[in-house]
């Protein structure tokens, strides 16, 4: 019911997924027996073939998992009847449960980042682009939702691309060097493998193009945790540009809109009251609505994220040499947060790459502020002359004149016989005012901080 919002991308984390990824870690551990000498010639082969998820049952396994606390005894038990033979007799050896359901869970992270990466990719590019075109596209700041000062939408596109390269830049380091393999045995010391239990590992992760660690790490979950705060991070990254976008597309500030091209295939709105088809934004009772979807969708992905990576980290405080509960409990929030995550990247993607800037609209609601966001810069040239408290306060005072009568900043304070003597004897003339009050010239390091980030973006 919720997949197109939450399960968006090529990235589909489900139980069949994870059935598919426990079946790959058997088969590799069977490729790895054979490798080593410890299984026929053809096992590897034979497990490989029969490691396929659609000829399991899924809810089977699900009851099954009820016995044993776990759905990997009643996959092995009915992978080896599906191999059947002399290599039948090598599925799962040497193996416990949480070998390939960590190993699973290492081969779903890796699903999982990899298309968030082609995604965080491709909306980082957008991003660059945004910056660039529109470097010298002025808008008023916002900061506590309230207008501030003059910048460019080509610093706020800069400053959107700035995190989704660090995002980008954390799933890379977590995918080069923390997805590792999983095989430890009973209790971590693979006794029943002998002497050989260390080069199985390495060939196991090997096989399933793994990192093979230094030992395992059935109660050491940091691999578990760092995989999921890079996924929080991406998250966080796009809920700062969809939250922008929400609010520069409200009807009375209509500055940015996501536009068509950002509808993509599996995004659809409500149909008109005759049937037709379904649109991008659509509401279910209002014909004029055209709703920020994307945005939404990578907020709600976002939402969600938190109390997944919480109840992880909670769950890193493991007993001995396996855990009673805290690794059961990982399970379904590591799950559902790589899907999450990756979601948000597919949504995010689609949102840049639609998104529609009025630059036209950014200038019309700046001028009509009135010139009240140059004030700062104001008070600034008066304070030589009045001194910076008498300054502030005059300011603020012609500020406030101007918000509740409708008369520009200029007029205000140009009407103002007293600052005008003051004025006079600083030397501060009309056009000085004016100048002050001109937002192009009031954008400080702006245009620096853009060229700072393309440059660190294409390094």
């Amino acid at each position: 019911m919720f997949g197109g919002i939450f399960a968006h991308g090529s990235a589909i984390i489900d139980d069949r997924a994870w059935l598919q990824a426990m079946l790959d870690a058997e088969a590799g551990l069977a490729r790895a027996l054979e490798r080593a000498g410890l299984a026929p010639a053809g096992t590897g082969a034979a497990v490989t073939k029969a490691a396929r998820a659609e000829d399991f049952d899924i809810a089977e396994l699900g009851e099954l998992s009820a016995l044993t606390g776990n759905p990997v005894p009643g996959l092995a038990r009915e992978l080896t009847r599906a191999v059947g033979g002399q290599p039948g007799r090598a599925v799962h050896r040497g193996a416990t449960s949480q070998d390939i359901l960590d190993t699973a869970a290492m081969l779903l992270a890796r699903t999982a980042i990899d298309a968030a990466r082609a995604d965080l990719a491709a909306a980082a590019e957008t991003a660059a682009d945004l910056a660039l075109e529109h470097r010298a596209a002025l808008m008023i700041g916002r900061t506590l939702l309230q207008q501030a000062v003059p910048v460019t939408f080509g610093v706020v596109a800069a400053g959107w691309l700035a995190g989704l390269d660090a995002a980008l830049a954390g799933l890379t380091q977590v995918r080069d060097t923390r997805l590792a393999v999983q095989f430890g045995g009973a209790a971590g010391t693979l006794a029943s493998l002998g002497g050989d239990g260390v080069r199985v590992k390495a060939l196991l992760a090997e096989e399933l193009e793994l990192a093979d660690p230094p030992l395992p790490w059935h109660t050491e979950r940091l691999r578990i945790i760092d995989v999921g705060t890079a996924m929080a991070r991406v998250t966080a990254a796009l809920s700062k540009v969809a939250r922008d976008v929400t609010l520069l597309a409200q009807t009375e500030v209509g500055e940015a809109v996501e536009g068509a091209s950002s509808q993509g295939s599996q995004g659809s709105g409500a149909p008109d009251r005759a049937g037709g088809a379904p649109r991008r934004g659509g509401s279910s009772t209002l014909p004029n609505k055209s709703n920020p979807v994307a945005s939404v969708a990578v907020l709600g992905c976002a939402r969600q994220v938190p109390g997944l990576l919480a109840t992880l980290v909670a769950s890193a405080e493991q007993e001995h040499q396996r855990a009673a509960g805290a690794w059961q409990a990982e399970w379904q929030p590591f799950g559902h947060l790589l899907q999450v995550a990756a979601s948000a990247a597919s949504w995010g993607s689609e949102l840049l790459g639609g998104l529609q800037v009025d630059t036209g609209k950014m200038a019309a609601n700046l001028a009509a502020a009135g010139g009240l966001p140059l004030a700062e810069r104001v008070t600034a040239l008066l304070r030589n002359a009045l001194g910076g408290p008498e300054a502030h306060d005059l300011v603020a005072t012609s500020v406030a004149k101007a918000a509740t009568s409708g008369v520009p900043l200029r007029d205000i304070l140009l009407a103002d016989p007293d600052l005008e003597d003051k004025l006079a004897q600083a030397g501060i003339t009309q056009a000085g005012i004016e100048q002050a009050l001109d937002p192009a010239g009031y954008l400080g390091a702006a245009d620096d901080f853009i060229r700072a980030a393309l440059a660190a973006h294409h390094a």
